[in-house]
């Protein structure tokens, strides 16, 4: 009976383990010693589970047009930042936004935001845990 119990146990904990390990950390993906700040227009805003996307085109000095994409938390955690359901669903494809993130590992246009900066001057910083817990 005792090593069922003990099986049983084993069996719960691993079945427990496993959407922890089906998501992904986000210093796995990203480099948060890689800051990158792009300013650049909106085109295309996704505010679902677990994670969040905003896409935006940014032009350089020489005109040349780069494609980003960023990565944000869950609503939950944006409207935790102080992020209005108005202010989710402001963004729209053409708006021109500033952010402020951590770039990706595979050096592709792809970053972890920190900060999201409106053209009226209203700043959010979503993302503030320091992931190596200093």
């Amino acid at each position: 009976m005792k090593n069922f119990k003990f099986a049983g146990v084993i069996a719960l904990l691993a079945v427990a383990a496993v959407p922890a390990f089906a998501h992904h950390a986000v210093q796995a993906v990203f480099d948060y010693n890689k800051h990158v700040e792009v300013t650049g227009a909106v085109t295309k805003v996704e505010f679902i589970n677990p994670h969040s996307y905003i896409s935006l085109d940014v032009t350089d000095a020489k005109g040349a047009v780069a494609h980003w994409t960023f990565e944000l938390p869950g609503p939950g955690s944006l409207k935790k930042s102080g992020m209005s359901r108005a202010d989710r669903g402001g963004l729209k494809p053409g708006d021109m936004i500033t952010i402020i993130g951590y770039g990706a590992k595979d050096n592709t246009n792809f970053g972890f935001l920190n900060t999201l900066k409106f053209p009226d001057g209203r700043s959010f910083v979503i993302d503030t845990h320091d992931p190596y817990g200093n």
